[in-house]
């Protein structure tokens, strides 16, 4: 019987970047943002630095790469993981209130960012003050009312999914909300791209989504009946998997003067 981990493991953003799907949608990113030699880069919410290098290298050394993360921990990995690149700097920061000039970027990166932070749309009319005009930013966010688990009882999967919407993820429908977002702010929401996550593999998808963590939690909280959870997480552990959600990718412009 595969064996699902009762925690969330500590390095899920390392390993999803490192997955087929986190490098094709990191890709598709990198390149929707248009990076040139010379351009000055803020990635907030860097985590422990995992798309920095490819900042750094798109930029060359007359750009600057700025990583901003909440989390001390992440910033101390994301300067260990930059030490080879002198135009990237990392620091510890509130989205809320970023202590960046205005008007002084010319790209800005979010990914899987504002799902989590106490107010999306304060961080994204930051992210518009701080652009250049002309500048891009883009977030990449999911909408978790998109996953989808394969299991012969759908009122299962919807309780599950219910509890992951209402209270595991704060803005837990961010991938739909961005482009208003983004033209609240005064930012000019370019082109939204969907990007779908598929797993076959229960252990893969369980390094994302936690299941045995989050299915104990749904049963505390109401959303699931204790003999309900467990047929669930075997039939998880027992069947062939198939489950998917979907990120959005928006790409946004600060109109020129």
């Amino acid at each position: 019987m595969t064996t699902l981990e009762e925690n969330r493991p500590h390095d899920y953003l390392s390993r999803l970047a490192v997955s087929d799907f986190g490098q094709a949608y990191k890709r598709l990113a990198l390149d929707e943002m248009a990076l040139r030699p010379g351009h000055d880069v803020l990635d907030l919410g860097c985590g422990p630095g995992a798309d920095l290098p490819a900042f750094a290298e798109a930029v060359g050394h007359n750009g600057t790469v700025l990583g901003v993360d909440h989390d001390a921990d992440a910033v101390r990995e994301a300067l260990r993981a930059t030490v080879r690149w002198p135009q990237v700097a990392v620091a510890e920061g509130d989205a809320h209130k970023l202590t960046v000039e205005n008007d002084s970027l010319d790209r800005v990166h979010t990914d899987r960012v504002l799902q989590h932070v106490e107010d999306p749309a304060r961080v994204v009319r930051e992210v518009c003050r701080v652009l250049k005009p002309g500048g891009i930013v883009g977030f990449a966010e999911p909408d978790w009312e998109t996953l989808v688990v394969d299991h012969p009882d759908n009122s299962t999967v919807a309780s599950y999914r219910a509890f992951i919407v209402d209270r595991v993820v704060r803005n837990s429908r961010i991938g739909r909300q961005l482009p208003a977002l983004c033209t609240t702010a005064g930012l000019l929401a370019s082109r939204v791209v969907p990007v779908t996550a598929v797993y076959t593999d229960v252990i893969e998808a369980d390094q994302v989504f936690g299941f045995a963590r989050v299915t104990d939690r749904a049963v505390k909280a109401g959303y699931l009946k204790t003999k309900q959870a467990d047929a669930w997480l075997t039939h998880l552990r027992t069947q062939p998997f198939f489950a998917s959600a979907t990120l959005f990718l928006t790409v946004a412009e600060r109109p020129p003067r």
